[in-house]
């Protein structure tokens, strides 16, 4: 099987290399490809520099600590341009599985919808190519073998599988191993519709560092759960028709059409 690793906060992230090194250990051709600078907050956008024969621009680069022999290159595009371009053959065979982050700072609640980590996983589900997103609560990666043990787990299950166009985001707290509490699956938090409190939700989630001093959310939900200690793992579906509309008032089709 051939493994893409990608992220959003550039080449020189040491998550790539817990990444690829789970997918190398477990047998698997191994190509990284992450954006030549970092792209946060760019979601599925699509932006990149063309050379004039049409490719993707590349410079050489590799995350820290990388063994010899895994390929690494630095692409001048954002996260969700790699995935499309990585599944059109621009990047070598189209890969089976792309594996995206480990982005430093967690992507949770509303903030999914923002990050490029998880806009590079949605743009390879909608190819069809299964994903995941991995993200950290720290800015930098304090605890490694904790990191490694949930992506050990999550790469596991999506590798033994049927996949279906969902997207695993899976979220780890940065703590030493033994005071991981799990891995367990949870809706992403929302913001509470309280004025005051609505506005510190979201200047602690998308604006500072995570504390888990901080965190408001439903004690249930990824926001919650991630602060308690747990890794937390949720199922994405983008650009797919939910059903349900046609049972809406108003809403199927010979209705709007009347």
């Amino acid at each position: 099987m051939r493994v893409l690793i990608t992220n959003d906060d550039g080449i020189d992230s040491p998550g790539l290399t817990i990444l690829a090194h789970v997918a190398a250990d477990a047998g698997h051709e191994v190509l990284v490809a992450a954006p030549n600078k970092e792209y946060s907050g760019f979601s599925a956008g699509l932006q990149g520099e063309q050379e004039e024969s049409g490719n993707l621009r590349q410079s050489p680069g590799r995350p820290p600590g990388l063994r010899q022999g895994i390929e690494a290159i630095g692409v001048h595009g954002s996260p969700a341009l790699i995935s499309v371009v990585a599944g059109m053959g621009g990047l070598g065979p189209r890969p089976d599985l792309v594996l995206s982050g480990i982005n430093l700072g967690p992507n949770v609640g509303p903030a999914i919808l923002h990050s490029g980590t998880v806009g590079a996983a949605l743009a390879a589900a909608a190819q069809g190519i299964a994903a995941v997103a991995f993200s950290i609560t720290g800015r930098e990666i304090a605890h490694s073998e904790t990191a490694t043990a949930v992506v050990s787990t999550a790469f596991e299950w999506v590798t033994s599988h049927p996949q279906d166009g969902r997207v695993l985001n899976i979220n780890i707290p940065d703590v030493p191993q033994g005071d991981l509490r799990g891995l367990r699956t949870a809706q992403p938090a929302r913001f509470t519709l309280e004025d005051g409190e609505r506005e510190r939700q979201v200047t602690s989630m998308l604006f500072r560092p995570f504390s888990s001093d901080d965190v408001t959310f439903d004690a249930d939900s990824d926001a919650g759960l991630l602060a308690q200690g747990w890794a937390t793992a949720t199922l994405l579906r983008s650009h797919v028709h939910d059903e349900s509309a046609a049972t809406m008032p108003g809403f199927n089709t010979q209705e709007v059409m009347r």
